[in-house]
């Protein structure tokens, strides 16, 4: 199955491209972004038909959101209607701390919402996320704020990052969800046991972040002495010996395939992701513009009932080594399975 085709984000919301940008990348998360990168990217998304934009107030502590309004303000007038952007609030800090909280409280969306469409220079978010659920408020409190704020004409549609199915059909039945973000890849699975079918059932879309491993699964996965000199990844035990080595086992076999193929293995990665279901949009992030050529390639990569046989064979379900967060970073994310 071909991905070359728009995707229905949620119900009844704009076609979106189903290759997006996940624009954390935007920050210096995952290695130094200066504003001409951030600048380049979105260029040249525009001459790829790339048009869902998924962003946070906290990706650099608004730094990301900033870019992206700084672009759309370089277009004048033509800034109206390019991009499909998606933002997400509900992520602070303790007071006097570096401490992450949760904060789903009305007020605390809206004027988080506030800020966000002030630094994109928009007067209306199209798809606005809980970036992580505060567990004291019910999600039907939650969802029901977030009504409010389509009936205010804040933003078009809601959902939540990294929430369980359960909480999805709670959430859905106060309002129909546009979508859920969740990390999946040939690399994280879990999605599919249970997630990726209750978006199916219920109309929402599942937006998939990290589709390509984190780096793992392309032609340049990051060294692991890079690894060591990035907050996240030092951490993380897929990135820490012995499991970075065990891991680049698969990702060589991994590479060869795609190469036998004649195609980038960000490519194929991000195509088999778009090759589960007609409702899942891939995000994933770069700094480079020729690197954006590659992951958009996915598009074109016919994913075969042999081919997902085969990759199957070489990345089985639960090859990767080390789990997907630290302790630290599994605060938030609802656990399912």
């Amino acid at each position: 199955m071909k991905a070359n085709t728009p995707r229905v984000l949620g119900q009844g919301c704009d076609p979106v491209s189903p290759v997006g940008i996940g624009a954390m990348s935007f920050t210096n998360f995952y290695g130094t972004c200066e504003d001409h990168m951030a600048e380049a990217v979105l260029a040249r998304a525009l001459d790829l038909g790339i048009n869902h934009i998924d962003t946070s107030n906290v990706y650099g502590d608004g730094k990301s959101e900033e870019r992206i309004g700084a672009f759309l303000k370089q277009q004048g007038k033509q800034a109206q209607g390019l991009f499909h952007i998606a933002t997400k609030a509900g992520i602070a800090r303790r007071p006097g701390t570096m401490d992450r909280v949760f904060n789903n409280e009305a007020g605390y969306l809206e004027e988080q919402l506030d800020l966000s469409l002030k630094r994109m220079g928009l007067e209306q978010i199209d798809l606005f996320y809980i970036h992580r659920r505060q567990s004291e408020i019910p999600i039907e409190e939650v969802a029901g704020s977030l009504v409010k704020l389509i009936e205010k004409g804040k933003i078009k549609s809601f959902g939540f990052s990294e929430i369980a199915p359960s909480s999805l059909r709670r959430a859905a039945r106060i309002h129909p969800v546009a979508a859920v973000q969740s990390e999946y890849s040939l690399s994280t699975r879990a999605p599919e046991l249970g997630l990726v079918q209750s978006c199916t059932e219920l109309g929402t879309s599942l937006v998939a972040f990290s589709p390509v491993g984190r780096t793992f699964l392309t032609d340049r996965p990051r060294a692991q002495a890079e690894c060591m000199e990035l907050p996240f990844l030092k951490v993380n035990p897929r990135f820490q010996q012995p499991a970075y080595d065990e891991n680049m086992v698969y990702v060589k076999a991994f590479q060869a395939y795609a190469a036998d193929m004649g195609v980038a293995a960000a490519s194929l990665a991000i195509a088999w992701v778009l090759a589960q279901a007609n409702h899942i949009i891939a995000i994933p992030g770069t700094r480079k513009p020729e690197h954006l050529d590659e992951l958009a390639a996915a598009r074109d990569i016919d994913i075969t009932d042999t081919i997902c046989a085969e990759l199957e064979q070489i990345l089985p379900v639960g090859w990767a080594h080390g789990d997907r967060y630290s302790d630290t970073q599994w605060v938030g994310p609802e656990r399912y399975c």
